[in-house]
């Protein structure tokens, strides 16, 4: 498997936030959102970092690809059984999906319960792993802001929400399931209404965070507190829980 990182922190995002997570963060992309605040992600590297001790921010470097055995030998390094969850994150996980799979697994015989977080744009291969996800943390894009990568430069892509609807449809299958947008000044009032009516048609139990964009790359302002509560009444009128939750792992340092 290709992998950029391995590390022991916390959630910093989502409805889990502040509980203690060792993530695994997979090679690849072939979104290009605005905001991205993991660019390195996008292509798959030579080598993979891997933490040396749990929260000590040392590291080491291992050559791409991993083998299993690379990766038990770093979850027993980073003491895997102390954290609540493994996140697989990227990147894009399910780009590789017998990846998420094998690790999956191995989260699971240590009693941890798997996290992912993804783009929400690969159907097929969630369809093959859903049932060894905990809790699956799919991003909900807009096109405001966001584009494929096969997409030229300055162009913008047809909208997600088919797809994203369909996604989440099997998402449903675990046992938890959020869907997370991130909120830019860029962000258009018919793309969120749009979305409400795509998830509300699922007719899950589906959490919805909104999440303000932390400035970054090309976005390099937040919406203000009057545009957030806006969305948030918008998007309440319309769906049972919607919580309005900000990324926090910036503020106290973490990766």
């Amino acid at each position: 498997m290709h992998l950029v990182e391995i590390f022991s922190s916390v959630q910093g995002e989502g409805p889990h936030v502040g509980r203690s997570t060792l993530f695994v963060r997979f090679a690849g992309c072939d979104l290009r959102c605005a905001w991205c605040d993991s660019p390195n992600t996008w292509i798959p590297g030579r080598e993979c970092r891997i933490e040396t001790a749990p929260g000590s921010s040392r590291f080491r470097s291992v050559a791409n690809p991993l083998g299993i055995e690379a990766i038990e030998e770093a979850l027993e390094t980073l003491e895997i059984k102390r954290h609540r969850f493994m996140s697989l994150t990227g990147g894009e996980p399910l780009l590789q999906p017998a990846a998420v799979a094998a690790l999956a697994d191995r989260a699971r015989h240590h009693g941890v319960r798997v996290y992912l977080e993804t783009h929400g744009l690969a159907v097929e291969a969630l369809e093959d792993v859903v049932h060894l996800v905990d809790v699956v943390s799919m991003d909900w894009k807009l096109a405001s802001d966001v584009r494929r990568d096969s997409d030229p430069r300055g162009t913008r892509s047809a909208d997600f929400h088919p797809i994203h609807e369909r996604f989440l449809r099997v998402a449903a299958g675990a046992s938890e399931c959020t869907v997370k947008v991130v909120l830019t000044p860029s962000t258009e009032e018919a793309e969120i209404d749009e979305m409400c009516r795509c998830i509300a048609a699922c007719e899950t139990d589906t959490t919805l965070i909104l999440q303000p964009v932390t400035p970054f790359a090309q976005v390099t302002e937040a919406p203000d507190a009057a545009r957030l509560l806006f969305w948030l009444e918008r998007c309440e009128a319309r769906l049972p829980d919607v919580r309005l939750i900000p990324q926090t792992h910036r503020i106290y340092g973490a990766h």
